[in-house]
């Protein structure tokens, strides 16, 4: 299936009410706006959390904990997801995207030492922690800060 052979199901797509055309339609008058009020103006309503000048739920509520705005976001990768490499192959960020490892790049690949590996692989991260470092070069591979 292709997109320009999508249909809607039948009854999905109604029309528009036709408001303001008379006592006839049902909707004339007032066209379902009652009588006077903010909400029957035009361009009347009012903005999205706003209580009536009672303080909203957003302000009352207390606020708990820091969001660092400069803080780095590794995509991760376990040493044990390389061994489904070829053996001396190049392993770099592309490469892991490529094979599925990870999703999105964010601020660059961690490698993490979770698990083991037995090929010899030249793998090019942002980032090692120090177990994976020492078993990607106990497997004869290379472990590249880029």
């Amino acid at each position: 299936m292709k997109l320009h052979e999508l249909s809607t199901v039948p009854g999905a797509n109604r029309p528009p009410k036709r408001v303001g055309r008379g006592p006839a339609s049902g909707q004339g008058k007032t066209a379902g706006k009652g009588h006077k009020g903010q909400k029957a103006r035009s361009g009347g309503g009012v903005r999205i959390g706003f209580e009536g000048g009672q303080m909203p739920l957003q302000r009352r509520i207390p606020k708990r904990g820091f969001h660092n705005i400069f803080a780095t976001h590794y995509a991760t990768v376990n040493v044990a997801e390389l061994d489904k490499f070829e053996n001396g192959s190049v392993v770099d960020a592309e490469a892991l995207k490529a094979a599925g490892l990870i999703k999105k790049m964010q601020d660059g690949v961690k490698v993490l030492g979770n698990g083991e590996i037995s090929k010899n692989l030249t793998v090019k991260a942002k980032a090692f922690s120090a177990s994976a470092k020492a078993k990607i070069e106990a497997a004869g591979g290379k472990a590249e800060v880029m």
